[in-house]
Parts: C-alpha cells; sequence; structure tokens
C-alpha cells in the first residue's frame, strides 16, 4: 500500500515496486490522477492494481481508508506513507487542523495505527515512512501546542512549519518501532534528498521551475523513489527498525535534536493519542 502515488516520488516508486512484483495498492484522492496511474502501472504489471479513494487531510476519510484496506486484503505486506504537503500559506481543514499537520503527520498516524493489526499478522511486514531533511529547520517541538496551532504563517515561516511535521514523522516512526512486535513488523523512515516534483506547488512559478530542474536534471525524484523502494524490499534492511535512512546509501541518520530523545517522542506520541481520542469523541 502506498499513499501519494499519483505524481511524484510515489508514483516512481509505485511503478518500480510493481516491476518488481508487488501487488500494488494506492490511497488517492483525484479520481482522475488515479485513472493515470492504474494505466501506467498495468503497462508494468500484470497483477492487480487497486485504489482507494479518501483525502488525507480528513482524519476520518484516513481511518476509513485503513479500515477499508484492512478489510480488503487478506495479507499487507508494505505500507508506504508518502503523501506529503508543503502549503505557503496555513490552511485549516474542516476538522479543524492544520492542513500540512493533517495530512504529513496525522492521517499517516491514523492510516498507519488501522492497518497496525493486519500488518503484524502478515510479518514479517514493514512499514516506510518519507520523512524529510528540512526536520532540521524545526528549533524546538511543544507537541500538545504544534499538533493543534493553526495560526497564520507566511511563506518564509512555512519551511520551518514543514520542517516541524516532518520531525513529527520521524519521532513517530522511532517510537512505533519500540512499540511494535520485535520481528513481526519493522518500521523506518527517510530523508529522500531534494527532489524537483509538485510537492511545492502552491509556490508562483513552482511549474516553471520545476522544468528547469528536471531539464537540469537537478532534484531528480528517481534517486529519492529509489530509498523508499530500497527500505520496502531490501533484504539486508529486514532486521533493521527505528531508523531514519538517508537517500545517499541508506546511511543512518540522527533525528534532529528537538525531538530526538526518547521522552520527547513518547510525549508526541501520547499527545497524539489523546488530541485523535478527543477528535474522534467530538
Amino acid at each position: 500500500m502506498i499513499t501519494g502515488a499519483t505524481s511524484g516520488l510515489g508514483r516512481l516508486a509505485a511503478v518500480e515496486l510493481a516491476r518488481r512484483g508487488y501487488r500494488v495498492g494506492a490511497v488517492a484522492r483525484s479520481r482522475d490522477r488515479a485513472a493515470a496511474l492504474v494505466d501506467g502501472l498495468r503497462a508494468v504489471t500484470d497483477a492487480p492494481v487497486d485504489v482507494f479513494h479518501a483525502d488525507l487531510s480528513l482524519i476520518r476519510e484516513a481511518r476509513r481508508a485503513g479500515e477499508e484496506i484492512a478489510a480488503y486484503y487478506p495479507r499487507v505486506d508494505v505500507l508506504v506513507n508518502n503523501a506529503g504537503l508543503h502549503a505557503f500559506a496555513q490552511r485549516v481543514t474542516a476538522e479543524g487542523f492544520a492542513e500540512m499537520t493533517a495530512v504529513n503527520y496525522l492521517s499517516p498516524f491514523v492510516l498507519t495505527e488501522a492497518l497496525r493489526e493486519k500488518l503484524g499478522a502478515s510479518a514479517p511486514a514493514r512499514i516506510v515512512n518519507v520523512a524529510s531533511e528540512a526536520s532540521r529547520r524545526a528549533k524546538a517541538i511543544a507537541p500538545a501546542e504544534d499538533l493543534r496551532r493553526t495560526d497564520a504563517h507566511t511563506r518564509r515561516e512555512s519551511m520551518s512549519r514543514y520542517g516541524l511535521t516532518k520531525l513529527m514523522t520521524i519521532m513517530w516512526t522511532q517510537e512505533l518501532a519500540r512499540r511494535l512486535e520485535p520481528g513481526l513488523t519493522t518500521v523506518n523512515c527517510c530523508d529522500p534528498g531534494f527532489n524537483a516534483t509538485g510537492l511545492g506547488r502552491d509556490l508562483p512559478g513552482s511549474a516553471a521551475l520545476q522544468r528547469v530542474l528536471n531539464t537540469l536534471r537537478i532534484g531528480d525524484p528517481r534517486t529519492g523513489a529509489g530509498i523508499i523502494v530500497r527500505l520496502a524490499t531490501d533484504p539486508s534492511l529486514a532486521g533493521t527498525s527505528g531508523g531514519y535512512l538517508s537517500v545517499r546509501d541508506a546511511r543512518r541518520l540522527p533525528c534532529p535534536e528537538p525531538g530526538r530523545s526518547p521522552v520527547a517522542q513518547r510525549e508526541l506520541w501520547e499527545e497524539t493519542v489523546a488530541l485523535l481520542a478527543a477528535h474522534a469523541a467530538g
């Protein structure tokens, strides 16, 4: 299963996984883009291609998609949480969360929890979370406040806000690794490097900039997709869990300092669970 597979890194990773013989399921918001993805995958595989439609800016839809996936498949070998968003201005979802926080952190958390039992029953299974070097832009984290933060931000400030959601991704990955049954499911995250994809599509002129970067072969997304596929499939990484791995030779990276301690990671986990429980009850 892979999210964010209709474009960029996710699409390249999905195609490569299909080429390697995996049956690919995708969570997608746009039906047109999902149909194009299916066509692209069918060009490289005879295996069925499955699409589960959900808007991952909404927690309830992430939970519903996870429940549908768990009910549909007899087993799930790999879950790739790849969908991501860099919003250059604040947008608040209908559920009251900052859209970047919802898409980049809360929905992957919810989707993973919905599939956690199925993954464990499919052992050995893997979870791959796509983080970012931008996590280093987050100089501090206060989980209770940051999870709920919806105040406006400028384009310049958006990088640190984006980085904070990716720091949360790394922290969550490492805390989840401590909570999973050893030998059944591994979870790792990666820094896919700089990629000229549609992530910053809200930025004026981004399409033209992307064409220039592609022409110059700067930020080739095939490199970023490669580390995702490697974490999902490489036998040498079968026993690795709780890692934050670099696009450069899968080198292990430290979690940026504000979120490095197990105490901070546990606090984020507990605040996330409390927030989601309150949201479900409300």
